[in-house]
């Protein structure tokens, strides 16, 4: 296990990584409007904004009066939705260490449109996997699994300061410890039995992520440059 810290990495091409800031501070208001109970019971917000794959196939039905949106744009509004603080933290942690790098080197707008496109196709993978799942899938893992590949592909020499296993301080180079990573994604969805992680959509943020990352960089930033800060 790495929870990443920091990686040193300077912005090129803008002063502050506004998307990024505002994706995270997105999701920290939406934790704490369901934390706090403003926006009524928690399980039900994780259900009627989460995404259920038996809903969406349509071999489950939510009460209508309780249903807050159809259907197809809980695969939007789950990705704003976390189930516990530190589901949260490890997610926002992600996105603060890689997303600033990976919004540097697309730019806003494009960034924006990155990680909500690999947020709806992780959700998208894991309902094609799970379709008579009636548990939500919520947590923006899909979107946070895109950025991540997105950073690979960018910046695979940069070295990343975190935590091994949690508590032991270590530097090592991005490439490492996210095709560790990666693997680790992959394999826990091929052979994990646990249906509380929904492993799946962070493979379908990582395939996205990948496949997007070459289209919407700047054309001047290199792919799997030699950058080391």
């Amino acid at each position: 296990m790495f929870i990443p810290l920091y990686d040193g990495v300077a912005l090129r091409f803008m002063k502050h990584p506004n998307a990024t800031y505002v994706i995270l501070g997105l999701n920290v208001l939406m934790y704490l409007l369901v934390a706090s109970g403003l926006l009524g019971n928690e399980n039900r917000i994780d259900v009627v904004l989460g995404m259920i794959p038996a809903v969406v196939f349509g071999s489950a039905k939510i009460d209508p009066s309780i249903a807050l949106v159809p259907g197809v744009l809980t695969f939007f509004t789950g990705i704003f939705l976390h189930s516990g603080f530190f589901h949260l933290l490890g997610n926002m942690l992600f996105l603060w260490v890689f997303g600033d790098n990976v919004e540097d080197a697309m730019g806003s707008l494009r960034f924006t449109i990155f990680y909500l496109v690999c947020g709806i196709a992780g959700a998208l993978l894991f309902a094609l996997v799970r379709q008579n799942s009636q548990s939500p899938l919520i947590g923006a893992s899909g979107a946070i699994s895109g950025v991540v590949v997105a950073y690979l592909m960018l910046y695979p020499r940069v070295h990343v300061f975190g935590l091994a296993f949690a508590w032991l301080p270590i530097s090592i180079a991005a490439l490492y410890v996210i095709l560790a990573w990666i693997t680790l994604q992959i394999g826990s969805a091929l052979f994990s039995s646990d249906p509380e992680v929904g492993w799946w959509a962070h493979v379908g943020g990582i395939a996205t992520g990948a496949l997007l990352t070459p289209l919407l960089k700047r054309p001047e930033v290199p792919l799997f440059g030699t950058r080391t800060a």
